[in-house]
């Protein structure tokens, strides 16, 4: 199974929400913080803190924070609103 690193892990995460702006830091050395912003303005759209992480993950767990992340995203605000941007 494939490991990454936190810094690799977030790279994953950027391309993932692309074209939106993804950035994420470690606030524990078992959580991180991540927030989805709009480019072109700067405005966060979602920050999530406390979200279970390591210095090195599994890619699965990357999927699970990705999942995560979307299911926050999606009960915030309608998905024809976001996956336009």
């Amino acid at each position: 199974m494939s490991k990454l690193t936190f810094p690799n892990a977030c790279q994953v995460m950027r391309w993932h929400f692309h074209p939106l702006g993804f950035e994420a830091s470690m606030d524990a050395p078992s959580s991180m913080v991540a927030r989805l912003f709009d480019r072109a303005t700067g405005e966060t759209l979602l920050a999530i803190t406390g979200i279970p992480c390591a210095t090195v993950m599994q890619a699965t767990d990357v999927e699970l924070i990705i999942e995560a992340v979307e299911a926050k995203l999606d009960a915030f605000a309608p998905s024809s609103t976001l996956h336009s941007a």
